[in-house]
């Protein structure tokens, strides 16, 4: 029975990730504007934040000891936008106003905007510096909760994540976690190409982090690491989790094109049929 009911609830966070998806390529579509792509590589895991592990009550968005989540590659807000909208921060319809003119859903994620939105991101890097002070802050505080930022591999590129994993270190953060988003494309091509960064493992460990791997779109796999992490206290966690762009859609699959490109009408009919086929 105990068994039924965990895989009945890991059917569900699967759901959930379909669902995301599907208000990410909608959302994109009617805006005409947006990132699909690098969103969808992450919605397994947002999913599993959201919906199973982090310490947060959309009624009460602002509450002191809630866990705290950075989007520090905010070009991939439709994502975000997306699991806070079905996890009840707002309503679902308000996902049709991104990037409108006046719309509290903008290009990149803004803090004070919208509920749910811990920091304000697009430059790359500066997410991953504001959840290192953000973790500090609930040590200054006394306060018990936990930090969760998502980074881009291309993103590692930044010398200021480097610059935050050693202060990181330094002060023995247990209460911060870096989710990589190993999707291994960022927007002029291959991540190795553009700027290999590999072994990403052995560089957070020099950097005296708990170095973590995982299938990122394996949902039993995603909520036993990401645990793990969280029990992980004696400092800092870096979670590398293997991923596919464009999951979910396959015409989107590990293609470049989709990283900032809208879909046509028929794109998107192809796309929503995929996804509302239960195919993510």
């Amino acid at each position: 029975m105990v068994a039924e009911k965990a895989e009945e609830r890991i059917d569900e966070l699967r759901g959930v990730a379909r669902e995301i998806r599907f208000q990410i390529v909608d959302m994109v579509h009617e805006a005409q504007s947006g990132h699909i792509s690098p969103g969808f590589s992450a919605a397994d895991i947002m999913a599993a934040l959201y919906f199973e592990l982090m310490r947060i009550d959309p009624k009460n968005p602002s509450a002191p000891e809630r866990d705290r989540f950075v989007l520090s590659k905010g070009h991939a807000c439709p994502v975000l936008y997306a699991t806070l909208a079905l996890r009840g921060y707002f309503p679902v319809e308000e996902l049709k106003t991104l990037r409108r003119l006046g719309t509290r859903l903008q290009g990149h994620p803004v803090a004070g905007y919208l509920p749910g939105v811990d920091a304000t991101t697009g430059s790359l890097g500066m997410g991953a510096s504001q959840s290192l002070g953000i973790a500090l802050e609930a040590r200054l505080t006394g306060k018990q909760y936990d930090v969760w930022a998502l980074l881009g591999d291309g993103e590692l590129n930044e010398g200021l994540i480097w610059e935050t994993a050693a202060a990181a270190a330094k002060y023995k953060l247990g209460n911060l976690v870096f989710i990589v988003d190993r999707n291994g494309l960022q927007t002029d091509g291959s991540c190795e190409v553009v700027m290999p960064m590999e072994p990403i493992d052995k560089k957070f460990a020099a950097f005296n982090w708990h170095v973590l791997k995982m299938d990122g779109h394996n949902m039993p796999e995603i909520l036993a690491t990401l645990r793990a992490a969280r029990e992980f206290r004696t400092g800092p966690v870096c979670v590398i989790a293997k991923t596919i762009k464009g999951k979910g859609v396959g015409f989107m699959e590990n293609s470049l094109e989709w990283h900032s490109k809208p879909p046509n009408d028929e794109q998107y009919a192809k796309a929503v049929a995929e996804l509302r086929g239960g195919q993510a």
